[in-house]
């Protein structure tokens, strides 16, 4: 009876022994799912997220588009009205020119300036096939892209050596850390032949495709215009530090090798541009954009007289 008795408190161990097993299983079993749920979860809240945020995205950029293209529309109907009326002379009096306005929008606001693309230095103006005549003073079409009588430079210089003349100037005026002379006419030397048609080597310093393939990440000239001031990086000994600072004074127009500067339009902070192209002394240029009036000069004689 006593061994009958312990058999049956033995299987009864047993039993609740394995039904606590049993029970332990089911709980982790049951966590596991409720993880698994809270990660699947998670995850289709972040694609929502994500989805949501591009289609937001999306519909900003739509916005943004349309701003623009009215921008653009607003400042032709700006210029057809400012040429209205003095169609013969472009200059920093006109409406145009005026400093830039913000005008609100939805979730922000809009703001533009428009800037006359003949009051820089075309860096397109160094390659051999240029055109253009120096620098002029008056007579825009009303498009940012004015033409004008020259002022008299140096004619028997071809137009890319005068655009490549003004370069070296203005780099070495810009009194660069660790840039003079020699190094703004090595700059010079790389850029024409980073411009021209063929793989010969201008001057000493110059560089062609055996300079540009036998680096790390090797790539070759480009030997056509630029397509925007950033691809200076890619030419030959200019600097981080010299391309900043030549952007307030250097452009590049595209597919377009004139070399043509309109006085009217060029500020008193760009005043080294002027110094460049003259080859005159600072106090020289800045006595000249002080006397031209609010209406800049008429006719290209009334500049020279002051030359």
């Amino acid at each position: 009876m006593s061994n009958k008795q312990d058999g049956i408190h033995q299987g009864r161990r047993y039993l609740l022994s394995h039904g606590a097993k049993q029970q332990g299983v089911a709980l982790i079993t049951v966590m596991l799912i409720v993880a698994l749920a809270a990660i699947i979860a998670a995850q289709m809240t972040t694609r929502l997220q994500m989805q949501m945020q591009r289609s937001v995205n999306s519909n900003f950029n739509q916005q943004a588009y349309w701003y623009a293209m009215g921008a653009e529309e607003f400042s032709k109907r700006l210029l057809i009205f400012d040429f209205k009326d003095d169609a013969d002379v472009t200059h920093l009096g006109q409406v145009w020119a005026q400093e830039e306005n913000a005008y609100p929008v939805d979730f922000g606001e809009i703001s533009g300036k428009i800037s006359d693309l003949q009051a820089c230095l075309n860096l397109n103006a160094l390659r051999a096939d240029s055109t253009g005549t120096g620098t002029t003073a008056g007579n825009g079409n009303g498009n940012g892209n004015g033409n004008g009588n020259t002022t008299g430079t140096n004619t028997t210089t071809p137009p890319n050596e005068q655009a490549r003349i003004a370069l070296e100037k203005l780099i070495s005026t810009l009194a660069v850390d660790g840039v003079g002379e020699f190094e703004a006419e090595a700059m010079a030397d790389a850029l024409t032949d980073w411009l021209d048609k063929d793989g010969y080597i201008t001057g000493t310093s110059g560089a062609e495709d055996d300079d540009y393939a036998s680096r790390e990440f090797a790539y070759l000239a480009a030997n056509h215009y630029l397509a925007s001031i950033s691809e200076l990086r890619l030419v030959e000994h200019f600097t981080p530090a010299v391309i900043e600072a030549l952007k307030p004074y250097i452009c590049v127009l595209p597919q377009n090798s004139d070399h043509e500067i309109n006085i009217n339009t060029i500020t008193s902070e760009q005043v080294e541009l002027l110094q460049a192209l003259l080859g005159s002394t600072l106090d020289e240029a800045q006595q000249i954009l002080a006397a031209r009036e609010d209406e800049g000069y008429e006719k290209t004689a009334d500049f020279l007289t002051l030359n």
